[in-house]
C-alpha cells in the first residue's frame, strides 16, 4: 500500500503517525511541498492521502500555489472514498476540498486541552475503543466548519469543532502526532516550554496508546 503524506512545512512533519505506518508496512511517500515538492495529479496507485499541519491559512494560495494543487488532489480523493486524514490545518484543507468554511476559531487554542467525542464520534471507526474524553496537543487559531452531509464527531469546550467525518475523510483539528522532540521544537522560545514538555511526559502512555489506535482504526479502511 501506499500512502501520501502532505508536509507543508518542515517542522510539522508526521511524527508518530509515520513512524506507525512504516512499522505496520505501509509504503510511505511524503510530498515536502514546501520544498517544492510536487503533488501528484491523480489518485492512481495511492490507497491513502495524509494532510499535516502547517502555520499557513488555507486561502493563501498566492503565496503558497501548492495549497491549490492539495485542494484539487483532496477533492479527487474524498470524491473516489480514498481515506484520507486531515491534522490542524490538513483538517481544514479537507473540509475547504469539501465545501466547507474555514474560520476564525472562537479561541485560538495553543497547549494542552481535553476533548470530548460526540455521540456520532463514538459509534465512529475512527475513534473505535478510545476514551469519550482525551487529552490532545492544540496550536490553531482557525477552525473548520463542518461540511454538508458530513458530521461532527468530536467537540472542544474553546473550540467547538475539534474532529469531523466526511465519507472516507477525517479532519482533526488538535495534533495526535506529536513527539518530545516536535514539541521541544515547536515552543522552543515559549516560556511554557518546560510545562509543556513535562505534561507530555506525565501523558505520554496515554497519548502513545491513543494515537496508535486511532491510527490502526484509520489504516483498517486500507485493507
Amino acid at each position: 500500500m501506499t500512502v501520501l503524506i502532505i508536509v507543508h512545512v518542515e517542522s510539522e512533519g508526521p511524527g508518530t503517525l509515520g513512524a506507525f505506518l512504516e512499522s505496520s508496512g505501509a509504503g510511505v511517500r511524503l510530498a515536502r511541498v514546501y520544498a517544492g515538492e510536487r503533488l501528484p495529479e491523480n489518485i492512481d496507485g495511492l490507497q491513502a492521502v495524509i494532510s499535516m499541519g502547517g502555520p499557513m491559512n488555507v486561502y493563501e494560495e498566492q503565496e503558497y500555489p501548492f495549497l491549490k494543487d492539495e485542494t484539487i488532489l483532496l477533492q479527487k480523493a474524498i470524491a473516489s472514498d480514498l481515506p484520507v486524514l486531515g491534522i490542524c490545518l490538513g483538517a481544514q484543507m479537507i473540509a475547504k476540498a469539501s465545501g466547507a468554511r474555514v474560520v476564525r476559531s472562537p479561541k485560538e487554542e495553543v497547549g494542552w486541552s481535553k476533548i470530548s467525542l460526540t455521540d456520532a464520534g463514538r459509534s465512529d471507526l475512527l475513534f473505535r475503543g478510545l476514551p469519550a474524553t482525551l487529552d490532545v496537543l492544540q496550536w490553531h487559531g482557525d477552525m473548520f466548519e463542518i461540511p454538508e452531509a458530513g458530521s461532527l464527531i468530536a467537540t472542544g469546550d474553546d473550540c467547538p469543532n475539534q474532529a469531523f467525518r466526511y465519507r472516507n475523510a477525517f479532519g482533526l483539528q488538535f495534533h495526535v502526532e506529536v513527539t518530545r522532540e516536535i514539541l521541544a521544537d515547536w515552543f522552543k522560545d515559549s516560556p511554557d516550554l518546560e510545562k509543556i514538555l513535562r505534561t507530555y511526559d506525565q501523558l505520554k502512555p496515554d497519548l502513545d496508546r491513543h494515537a496508535e489506535r486511532l491510527y490502526r482504526n484509520f489504516l483498517s479502511l486500507l485493507r
